[in-house]
């Protein structure tokens, strides 16, 4: 049993319950409908599912708060910690994540239980989609509804849920669900090339006689066969009696298995805004911008949304944020980001402070800001200008003042 305490009842009476039967009972209705495990089998939706939770276990999550317009980072709070490095459970951040994300992608979403001592969130507890199950109200407005965990009752509010393509806020809808058919066909295929494999490969054909043959002819003819296909050792039949043997020839479905094979790959790519080439090698950088953008964004984005809902104290929301760090991941190549960097520093818009900090380098703590102007130096402390190659220094609203050398100093002519 769960070592957490179960809660009260609920006023609203609830009516209906949704348990992982509901699963079993599709599967009993639909030739097509697929199962977490069966999907999971197909490589390319397996290659995508992982690609994704890998990347987003890597990725920090940030505490943020609102101070006069500006977002500050937040670097001493617990829930910080408990995302990024130890959850206070068996799972550390990466691996919490991670089982997180599949859980969105495969199955109903991604929950997890949040210990709390008062206001005071110690750990959070991954628990696995299948063992989650609800009681809810029939009512389309209100949607109450209480969790049951292996027929422990808790509320919402105790749980962390992530949930993709949700319609009541309790439950979502995973990609296995949404595009069964997809699956099914690639699944089935791997399966069909899998009894090829499991034969040896051996042609289909038939055997022509030019008499009818006996039942014990019959059947020693087929048990020979067997023997063929279903043992490698075994790779000769002897053909009697002017028994020939016809190769039958191959269907479509044989002649097009390497073709149907890259196009289910590229089919199901499709479904989680995946390019080809993150999974099948040899991705470009744009392949890498679009994987951000189209496929990482919108998954982030319910993280995001479904922290600032179950971890922020009511008092917090609106004033502290948690957000996704991808500045890793779109940093991209290092000679494009120079280039940027020098453009930025040279027309202004980036001092040399920021650009080592992005680039997780310590600040120089220069006490000058280059304004672009060609060799224009401002110093923010005494708000002098400084033009080196004028030797010419001036406040705002002041006429420049010729530097005057110090005693020894070499001049150019020297």
């Amino acid at each position: 049993m769960w070592p957490f305490k179960m809660r009260a009842d609920p006023a609203l009476a609830k009516t209906e319950t949704e348990t992982n039967e509901d699963a079993l009972l599709r599967a009993s209705l639909s030739d097509d409908y697929m199962t977490r495990d069966q999907a999971m089998n197909v490589p390319a939706f397996a290659a995508c599912v992982n690609k994704i939770a890998e990347t987003v276990s890597t990725i920090p999550i940030r505490l943020y708060k609102l101070v006069d317009g500006k977002l500050e980072e937040v670097k001493d709070d617990t829930r910080s910690r408990l995302l990024n490095d130890d959850t206070g459970d068996t799972l550390d951040g990466v691996q919490f994540k991670r089982a997180l994300a599949r859980d969105y992608l495969t199955g109903k979403g991604g929950y997890a239980f949040i210990n709390r001592t008062g206001t005071r969130i110690r750990s959070l507890h991954y628990v696995k989609e299948s063992e989650v199950s609800f009681i809810f109200a029939p009512d389309p407005i209100f949607k109450d509804y209480d969790i049951m965990i292996q027929g422990t009752k808790y509320k919402p509010f105790e749980f962390l849920k992530v949930l993709r393509n949700t319609e009541d806020g309790r439950s979502g809808r995973s990609v296995v669900d949404e595009n069964s058919e997809v699956l099914s066909v690639a699944y089935h295929s791997l399966i069909y090339e899998k009894g090829l494999v499991k034969t040896g490969g051996n042609k289909k054909g038939f055997i022509k006689a030019p008499k009818k043959l006996a039942e014990n002819a019959i059947k020693a003819l087929k048990d020979a066969w067997r023997r063929l296909y279903q043992n490698n050792t075994e790779n000769v039949v002897i053909l009697n009696e002017g028994l020939e043997f016809q190769e039958a020839s191959n269907t479509s479905v044989e002649m097009q298995l390497n073709e149907n094979k890259k196009t289910n790959s590229d089919e199901i790519c499709k479904l989680f805004n995946m390019p080809p080439g993150m999974i099948n090698g040899g991705a470009t950088e744009q392949d890498k911008a679009n994987f951000v953008q189209y496929c990482l964004n919108p998954i982030l984005k319910e993280f995001e949304c479904a922290l600032n809902r179950d971890l922020l104290l009511e008092s917090e929301k609106g004033s502290f944020y948690f957000a996704a760090d991808t500045s890793e991941l779109t940093k991209g190549d290092i000679e494009k980001r120079f280039r940027a960097y020098e453009t930025a520093s040279k027309n202004g818009f980036m001092q040399i402070d920021e650009i080592r900090l992005r680039e997780n380098l310590p600040p120089l703590r220069l006490d000058f800001v280059r304004l672009g102007l060609q060799d224009v130096l401002y110093d923010p402390g005494t708000k002098q200008f400084y033009m080196p190659n004028m030797n010419q220094t001036g406040g705002l609203g002041k006429e420049p003042v010729e530097q005057k050398k110090k005693e020894g100093e070499m001049t150019d002519e020297n």
